[in-house]
């Protein structure tokens, strides 16, 4: 996950959960987003992080965390175990990325993934200018960066229209974690989506 202190993301991913759902965070860091989700919505929360550091501080924090790469897949998991599995900040860190959203919808009822949106206007006149964009939502300076890939909001939808995926809910968000109504993928620099797969027939 990003490093940003101001995690507007987790006010959206927050609403959505209910008193007692199950929700497994990909990618949980330190477990600051699951602390949250168990202690201000009464969810049951578990986490996967790779590295060492983020795994030490989730069990500190008493955070139930396994300790693995999201490249691997999910296999220890069941079909349907969770009614959430969250990713946040880190689909563009991801090699796989349809087979980890596949994996996703099959270990959860929904997914929820929160992403930088390359499109968002100052990335635009970043790259228009010459150089890559540093942001609140991409931080990371070319060299040293994190992010395998770079893509947008229409990108995006349009992977979960191959998929045939179905997007329950949207919400885009600018660098001060206000709502964007209109001109989504000019004006939001973060975007946040609650996932299901499409029913058939």
């Amino acid at each position: 996950m990003s490093p940003s202190s101001a995690r507007a993301d987790f006010d959206v991913i927050a609403s959505w959960m209910r008193p007692g759902e199950r929700v497994l965070d990909l990618g949980c860091g330190d477990g600051s987003l699951l602390k949250r989700l168990i202690g201000e919505r009464g969810v049951q929360g578990y986490g996967i992080e790779l590295e060492d550091a983020g795994v030490l501080a989730a069990i500190a924090g008493g955070i139930n965390v396994i300790q693995g790469d999201l490249e691997q897949g999910l296999t220890g998991f069941d079909d349907a175990t969770f009614d959430h599995v969250v990713l946040s900040r880190t689909l563009q860190t991801v090699r796989h990325t349809e087979r980890l959203l596949a994996e996703m919808l099959r270990v959860g009822r929904e997914a929820v993934i929160s992403f930088p949106n390359f499109a968002y206007w100052k990335n635009r006149m970043a790259v228009m200018n010459g150089r890559m964009p540093v942001s609140e939502d991409l931080p990371y300076e070319w060299f040293d960066t994190p992010n395998l890939r770079f893509f947008t909001l229409l990108d995006f939808e349009a992977l979960c229209a191959k998929m045939e995926l179905s997007i329950r809910e949207r919400q885009v968000l600018d660098e001060a974690g206000r709502p964007v109504d209109e001109e989504a993928n000019f004006l939001g620099s973060l975007a946040v989506y609650r996932l299901g797969r499409r029913l058939v027939g």
